[in-house]
């Protein structure tokens, strides 16, 4: 399994990235937007730090034709970009196109199975269901993800299923024991992963009782 920074802020993906914990980042526009300044620079940063990683840039066209081309644009920046292009059905045609062209494409804002179904009948890289969105609006995201899975083990589908929108660390939790292929998560909820209470009271304790044996050098 996979996991992914959800950010675009540069000084974060360095951090996690010395840690080898992450394997790609997903940003979109707002991500973008934030960090200020030229996003292709942005964009190459994130690659240099990543250079294995998988890099997933949204498009920011809306007419298909127009997405199609800036969906080439950005593929071309480098060979682990994965272009994010909106599950809408104006944009099939493209999709299909683009994955004939050999484009790795991260189809985002993924609500339902069927939508999940017919971007694995187009053979996309990714899909990108949104489980807080769901909750938002009291439907079961997690139970959606252990569907798509099924679905994907059914029909022996190559398409990856990437868990987004996960609010907390139980959605990160529960993401990982529907056994999705990646999950992509802010630095906050990867922060607050990394750390339970039990495991600092037992360093407290192992270096409590180590100091008692009073020596000064090991091994």
């Amino acid at each position: 399994m996979k996991i992914f920074l959800d950010t675009a802020k540069v000084s974060d993906i360095k951090k996690w990235s010395d840690t080898g914990i992450i394997d790609g980042v997903t940003t979109n526009p707002s991500h973008l937007s934030k960090e200020g300044g030229d996003p292709v620079k942005v964009i190459k940063d994130i690659m240099n730090l990543l250079p294995s990683g998988e890099i997933s840039v949204e498009v920011t066209e809306k007419e298909p034709q127009a997405v199609y081309d800036q969906a080439k644009k950005i593929a071309a920046l480098g060979p682990n970009i994965l272009v994010k292009i909106p599950c809408t059905e104006e944009y099939y045609p493209i999709i299909q196109k683009l994955v004939a062209e050999q484009v790795k494409l991260n189809i985002t804002l993924v609500f339902t199975l069927i939508q999940s179904l017919f971007m694995s009948k187009l053979g996309v890289t990714y899909i990108s269901p949104f489980i807080g969105r769901l909750a938002d609006i009291d439907e079961d995201g997690i139970s959606m993800l252990h569907e798509i899975k099924y679905m994907k083990d059914s029909y022996g589908f190559s398409t990856g299923i990437l868990a987004a929108s996960l609010r907390t660390v139980e959605h990160l939790h529960e993401a990982i024991e529907a056994g999705v292929d990646v999950a992509t998560v802010s630095t906050d909820i990867l922060e607050k992963a990394t750390k339970h209470p039990l495991t600092k009271q037992g360093i407290k304790q192992f270096d409590e009782d180590w100091k008692k044996l009073g020596i000064k050098q090991f091994p």
